[in-house]
């Protein structure tokens, strides 16, 4: 089972119909029991950071998270779902993140370009044998609306870029977590792709 983590934000009915697509047991839920079982994890988001946080930290689902993560489970973090990942963000510096990767979340530095960075954008892949990118070719484009991106510490867990008035992260992964700052519920045929090769991890 695939379980489309619900903590009150994100775009879960777009995502649990792109999933739906290429796997039959996609549940949105919020129930710890389920998602302690899921077989993968996708955790979505939209918003501010610290609503973001704030709401996970309300419904008590951080351990159970946390620990599906401990024993292997893939998740796949997406927008902001990506964002709060990482240790915490310039947008909400009250908030505390995940902090499942180090590093933190920057606003984009764009003279000239409006903000938030909004629509359809190239990715090129820094890891381009990472199996989430499967079946992809060289810079395909993928949409976007983000005002922050993410910085990490260890730059090689990037697995994807975009340029917008600065080279901003598009993609992160270590191990069994991976996340993208684009919306692959909302990229066409290329996002299906992604979600289409996260299930088929």
């Amino acid at each position: 089972m695939i379980a489309v983590i619900d903590y009150g934000v994100g775009n879960l009915f777009s995502v649990e119909k792109a999933l739906m697509q290429f796997a039959t047991d996609v549940l949105i839920t919020g129930d710890k029991e389920l998602i302690a079982k899921a077989d993968k994890l996708v955790l979505p988001g939209v918003g501010d950071f610290g609503e973001c946080m704030s709401n996970l930290e309300a419904t008590g689902l951080i351990p159970t998270i946390r620990e599906c993560i401990a024993k292997g489970t893939p998740l796949l973090g997406i927008c902001i779902g990506e964002q709060i990942l990482f240790e915490g963000s310039e947008e909400s510096p009250e908030a505390k993140g995940l902090g499942i990767f180090k590093g933190m979340v920057r606003r984009i530095q764009a003279p000239g370009l409006k903000i938030p960075h909004m629509g359809w954008n190239s990715v090129t892949f820094s890891q381009p044998n990472h199996p989430l990118f499967a079946h992809l070719g060289e810079h395909p484009y993928f949409y976007f609306v983000h005002s922050y991106h993410c910085v990490p510490e260890d730059a090689s867990i990037i697995t994807a870029t975009t340029e917008y008035g600065e080279k901003l992260t598009a993609a992160v992964a270590k191990d069994n977590v991976m996340a993208t700052q684009f919306h692959p519920e909302k990229s066409g045929d290329v996002g299906l792709q992604v979600l289409k090769n996260f299930i088929e991890m």
